[in-house]
């Protein structure tokens, strides 16, 4: 079954400035068998997606240098990588609206529960 999951491995990105979080998330998230890029900031965020050529992104909000609203806007912008899907992770209480304005497919709130992430990625990229 390990081989299976293995062979079948789709790429996450994940930009988060926390280490212990993109610990956490690359821990999980290759337990159920994905393949996890972990990023600490969002500069060059449109080379970095295209080189990973990720199935999903988790995008904090609060990453720098440009925060995570920036970043998807710019993702959105490039006519190769807008149909990545993009679930925007964070602490504030306005998350919901600024996942709205950013573009992002779905919304995370801090301190998170990781079976609905998991739900989440699930329905995005099945």
């Amino acid at each position: 079954m390990q081989e299976n999951l293995i062979k079948d491995a789709k790429t996450i990105a994940v930009f988060d400035d926390d280490q212990d979080l993109l610990d956490i998330f690359r821990f999980l998230l290759e337990e159920v068998g994905h393949k996890v890029v972990l990023f600490n900031n969002c500069d060059d965020i449109v080379s970095k997606v295209r080189d990973v050529n990720p199935v999903l992104i988790l995008m904090d909000n609060w990453i720098p240098l440009i925060g995570g609203e920036q970043a998807i806007g710019q993702i959105r912008n490039e006519e190769d990588l807008k149909h990545i899907p993009v679930i925007l992770v964070s602490a504030s209480n306005d998350i919901a609206e600024v996942a709205k304005r950013a573009g992002a497919d779905g919304v995370i709130a801090k301190p998170f529960d990781f079976d609905v992430i998991l739900s989440m990625i699930n329905k995005l990229i099945g």
